[in-house]
């Protein structure tokens, strides 16, 4: 993973939310890189993945770009800050039917309050699979 541009504070952070969402792991989601504001993922196309018509879940795509931007998000918060999604809202261009989805998140806009990301999900030759538009709202740590 690729995250030469964070200090290391923000390198812990990203390590331990890896750790922390063990949901992840159950898609089968991998974490490529992550900056200030943007991140890319990966996820290899698997069978348990598939719609009844052979085709990824949206749900599948939906988690891969609601997780990029969460990792995109994360490195913008303070240490007394936490975030979570406000909204999500997906395009699903074309269908993904065996080989990788690649997700690339990044900051539109952020606020004193809400972050806006956008995102695209291509498949292994960078075909456009989807797209996603998400909110996240900061919090204060419990």
């Amino acid at each position: 993973m690729n995250t030469s541009q964070l200090s290391e504070r923000q390198r812990e952070r990203i390590q331990t939310a890896v750790r922390n969402v063990p949901f992840g792991d159950l898609v089968g989601m991998k974490l490529e890189s992550v900056g200030p504001g943007v991140a890319s993922m990966s996820l290899t196309v698997r069978s348990e993945l598939l719609q009844n018509n052979g085709v990824v879940h949206g749900g599948a795509l939906a988690t891969l770009i609601d997780s990029a931007a969460a990792f995109a998000v994360i490195p913008l918060l303070q240490d007394d800050e936490t975030a979570t999604t406000v909204d999500l809202t997906i395009n699903y261009l074309r269908p993904l039917k065996n080989g990788a989805a690649q997700v690339s998140a990044r900051v539109l806009r952020e606020g004193s309050r809400l972050i806006v990301l956008s995102a695209e999900v291509s498949d292994e030759i960078g075909n456009l699979v989807a797209t996603g538009l998400t909110t996240y709202i900061r919090l204060a740590k419990r």
